[in-house]
């Protein structure tokens, strides 16, 4: 018989795309109220893996990964998922959003991401959201999966999730 724990808490982060890097730093403001003191940003990169966002948003597009101070609990991600949901409802001008904003966390483990789609490796939480596994931790790494996003799977943006583990690791420690 397996006995029930209570789960440890999570690292959120966000990844926030827009034609603007003055939306993304400004929409990076916003959520720092909601979430906490941002302990690493990462450089505003272009975001060139997919045409998904260019009908919305234009064809330069540019990202910028954060993570905050406060850990959460894991429970917490759909309701985060649906409150970033309203902060892009926000910044929707004609119909179009402005900034499109992707919560997830991480975990000694593993990174998972919120999505309010459906699909096979997806588990349901709550609101419409769903926890999309990302990345598994293996072998010093995290590890890309047969669905991982690709941008995920850069060794650049994996290099920092590797940092924001020794971080959050860290946090665990003085929790303790």
């Amino acid at each position: 018989m397996s006995i029930p724990q209570e789960p440890k808490p999570a690292k959120l982060f966000v990844s926030v795309i827009s034609s603007s890097g003055e939306s993304i730093n400004k929409t990076l403001s916003e959520l720092e109220a909601y979430y906490g003191i941002l302990d690493f940003v990462s450089p505003l990169l272009p975001f060139n893996y997919t045409d998904y966002y260019c009908a919305e948003m234009g064809k330069v597009l540019l990202r910028r990964f954060v993570s905050f101070d406060r850990l959460i609990q894991q429970e917490d991600l759909a309701s985060i998922k649906v409150q970033t949901n309203h902060l892009e409802d926000e910044k929707t001008v004609e119909g179009n959003r402005l900034v499109n904003i992707d919560p997830g966390y991480l975990l000694a483990e593993r990174l998972v991401l919120a999505s309010g789609k459906n699909y096979g490796h997806r588990i349901y939480l709550s609101n419409g959201i769903y926890a999309d596994l990302t990345l598994i931790y293996r072998d010093k790494d995290y590890q890309p999966l047969a669905w991982t996003y690709p941008d995920y799977g850069e060794p650049k943006v994996r290099s920092w999730l590797r940092a924001l583990r020794q971080k959050y690791l860290l946090q665990l420690r003085k929790e303790k």
